[in-house]
């Protein structure tokens, strides 16, 4: 019995025990789930007292578009009531919360009313019984004078809803147009949605826009340059009596153009074979609206995945492998993408990885191939990618793991290997073992080798061309051409054949021909002939063969010139010689052949001439020069009284009008000895007057004096009446005679009609 006691005993303590622990564990969970309501509701709340008229106290705060606004109250499940309300544009935000609803259990008939202040979010929950209510939202953003207030009066009954805003919205601009698609929570399910928008700026909402399609929506007709602001409220139906419009939505102006690529950069890595850093960067033409940039990436083999990268720097580094790549860059904003600017990297084939001989490929057929390498890779990596393409074409991918043997065929290809086209297969390593599918396109491969490969070869169908000679000599030439492109090549080029034929005069040929290696485009020919045609020809050759020639080219060597080294000698000597010696030479066989003219200014024979005499005679020259000019061609006999001999004549010739009266006087004297003999008084004159003329100072010496000179030294005298009248004693008549013949003489050069002036002293 006392045992059982004992046991009763020990039983009963371990359901007390329960019993309070479980106690203590509801009231926990009750002041968890309400700890909330308590704090708002009871703590923060303050009961309206019965004297004050609470509404009374804010009626002078209005309602204003920039104010506290879109004031909603509604129910999502039972005992969550809760109020709602966008806040104003303007001040540092705090409301004061009025709830005044009717109790008649509580207080006999008088309302209900709770004040909540200094609230600092847009939200309060209700404690709401079944009759109605009003709940005022005042705003004191810049005191009680400027506050602005929202009012919402419902019951019980009407707060039900079924679904709220939405709680996330994407907003897409295409080309004029709007796309809005919304998600709801859980609970409030698929929607109807209505879209209501302005410009930014604008007063007045645009036309409603309601979709049939749940969740989703377009709006069309849009000018691409504007900012819009949107807001979406769910379809009214009878189970969702409220539907509250959700918060401002701003679309920026959408993004018509597209980045402008600046710069590419390709830098190997030292520190990592096989792969490069890429730099690229790039400008946006219109600034502050975009909000970043979007970068897709993305391999030309077509292997995924697609890398899409974002940056607000207009640049981009990338760690890639020798494979070509793809990017797109692109600007965006929360509403538009702007057309992308497309860039390729191409596939980068180092000198050390075509052709070294790390790669091999057998082909087996136009399906099949089978690539090679080194087995010590094995150790390191399992996982690998193979690529192969022909030119022109993005190309094809296989990745596997591989860690037992080093080859890897490639079977069942979709697109059969052409014959003679030549393909290019790269093996590409991946450090990551768990998959050797690439996960990420920045830093996740590296190039290990490329070669290149036919499956099938064929002779070349084209040839080289542009076939040109350079430094052509006597026995040599260089010749240059360009290779034949790759499409006409149908196989692996070993090399090229030089055909060139020499062309001598008697109609007979000599061909020859020579071989060079591949990689040449230029050759030079030696040990030719001088003066010798030659036609040249050139063609490429594979393993299947020799290819076309090319279209014959013909060139000629340099003639050989015969070249003496002594005759080199002996002219460089005489060519000194002419130098040393040739002007003294020259000066004396000119000064034999052609002996110089004198000069007259030089000569004594011109004389200055300073007396008014010599003036005079020097007049009467231009004078007679200037007659002479006139017609020379005609002559006049003109008649005469009497012939006057010219022994009558001489002697009263004179130089000039101031001779000396010594002079005259040996005139007088000599005229009286001539009576008795004319002939001898003719040659004393004559001799008399040579030796006059060498005498005075006003004679030419030489053989300057002309018959005109001689005639404009006869002596004129002027009478003092003014006629002309001979001043020597004794030879009147003589002179008159004498001057007739003067005027006679001039006539003979003169064209005009000769003046009564001239003839008249003549003809007396």
């Amino acid at each position: 019995m006392s045992g059982r006691g004992v046991q009763s005993g020990e039983a009963e303590t371990k359901c007390s025990w329960l019993g309070t622990y479980m106690h203590v564990l509801v009231v926990g969970l009750i002041l968890v789930l309400y700890a909330p309501i308590f704090t708002q509701v009871h703590v923060s709340a303050e009961t309206c007292k019965p004297e004050e008229n609470i509404s009374a106290k804010y009626q002078h705060c209005g309602t204003h578009q920039d104010g506290v606004r879109d004031l909603v109250c509604f129910r999502k499940s039972k005992k969550d009531e809760k109020c709602t309300w966008e806040s104003g544009k303007h001040g540092p935000k705090s409301y004061t919360f009025i709830l005044q609803q009717a109790d008649r259990g509580r207080s006999r008939g008088r309302p209900y009313c709770v004040v909540f202040y200094n609230l600092t979010e847009p939200s309060q929950k209700l404690i709401i019984y079944d009759h109605n209510f009003t709940v005022e939202v005042i705003e004191n953003n810049a005191g009680m004078e400027n506050c602005t207030k929202a009012v919402f009066s419902g019951s019980k009954k009407t707060l039900k809803r079924s679904c709220g805003p939405p709680i996330e919205v994407l907003l897409t601009r295409t080309s004029g147009a709007l796309q809005v698609n919304v998600t709801w929570l859980k609970e409030d399910g698929n929607n109807k949605i209505s879209v209501r928008y302005k410009a930014l700026g604008s007063h007045s909402w645009n036309e409603t826009v309601e979709t049939q399609l749940p969740n989703t929506a377009v709006v069309e007709k849009l000018t691409p340059s504007l900012v819009y602001i949107v807001q979406i409220q769910c379809v009214t139906t009878a189970e969702c009596s409220q539907c509250p419009w959700s918060k401002n939505h701003y679309v920026p102006s959408e993004l018509t153009t597209q980045p402008i690529l600046v710069s590419a950069k390709y830098t190997d890595i030292t520190q990592k074979t096989g792969c490069r850093l890429i730099s690229i960067t790039w400008k946006f033409p219109v600034k502050d609206l975009y909000d970043g940039y979007r970068v897709t990436v993305w391999k030309e083999s077509g292997e995924p995945p697609q890398a899409q990268l974002t940056t607000s720097e207009p640049e981009i580094r990338l760690i890639l492998s020798y494979s070509a790549y793809r990017l797109n860059i692109s600007a965006y904003n929360n509403a538009s993408v702007s057309p992308s600017a497309t860039h390729v990297i191409p596939q980068h084939i180092g000198a050390n990885i075509l052709g070294d001989g790390r790669l091999n490929v057998t082909v087996h057929n136009s399906t099949a191939f089978t690539i090679h390498w080194r087995p010590d890779l094995i150790e390191k990596y399992v996982c690998y990618v193979v690529e192969w393409m022909k030119q022109g074409h993005s190309g094809w991918y296989l990745s596997f793991f591989e860690d037992a043997i080093a080859r890897k065929t490639v079977s069942s290809i979709s697109e059969h290997l052409e014959p003679y086209t030549r393909y290019r297969v790269t093996l590409h390593l991946r450090p990551n073992k768990n998959t050797c599918n690439m996960k990420s396109i920045n830093n996740s491969e590296s190039t290990y080798g490329t070669t290149e490969f036919y499956h099938t070869e064929g002779s070349p169908v084209g040839a080289p061309a542009n076939v040109s000679f350079h430094n052509v000599t006597l026995n040599s030439a260089v010749l240059q051409w360009s290779r034949i492109p790759e499409e006409d090549l149908r196989g692996f080029l070993l090399g090229y054949i030089i055909y060139y034929t020499e062309h001598h005069y008697q109609e007979t040929s000599t061909a020859h021909n020579i071989t060079v290696d591949p990689g040449s485009t230029s050759f030079h020919m030696e040990a030719l002939k001088s003066g010798t045609a030659y036609q040249v020809q050139i063609s490429g050759f594979t393993s299947a063969g020799e290819g076309i020639r090319s279209i014959p080219s013909v060139f000629k060597t340099d003639p050989k010139v015969n070249f003496s080294i002594r005759a080199a000698i002996a002219a460089f000597v005489v060519v000194v010689c002419l130098l040393v010696f040739g002007s003294p030479v020259i000066k004396r066989v000119k000064a034999i052949l052609w002996p110089r003219v004198p000069n007259p200014g030089h000569s004594n024979a011109v004389q200055k001439i300073e007396s008014p005499g010599q003036l005079k005679l020097l007049e009467a020259l231009v004078t007679l020069k200037a007659v002479e000019e006139w017609d020379t061609k005609s002559f006049q006999i003109l008649e005469r009284e009497a012939v006057i001999p010219l022994s009558s004549m001489l002697p009263h010739v004179r130089t000039c009008e101031d001779d000396s009266l010594e002079t005259a006087h040996a005139w007088s004297d000599r005229d009286g000895d001539s009576a008795a003999d004319d002939d001898d008084t003719t040659d004393t004159l004559l001799d008399t007057q040579r030796t006059h003329f060498q005498s005075s100072p006003f004679t030419f010496a030489g053989g300057y004096t002309t018959m005109e000179m001689f005639q404009q030294f006869t002596p004129q005298w002027t009478t003092e009446g003014g006629s002309n009248t001979p001043s020597i004693e004794g030879e009147p008549e003589d002179f008159t005679v004498l001057k007739s013949m003067r005027l006679d003489y001039v006539r003979q050069f003169s064209t005009s009609p000769p003046s009564d002036s001239e003839f008249t002293p003549a003809l007396v």
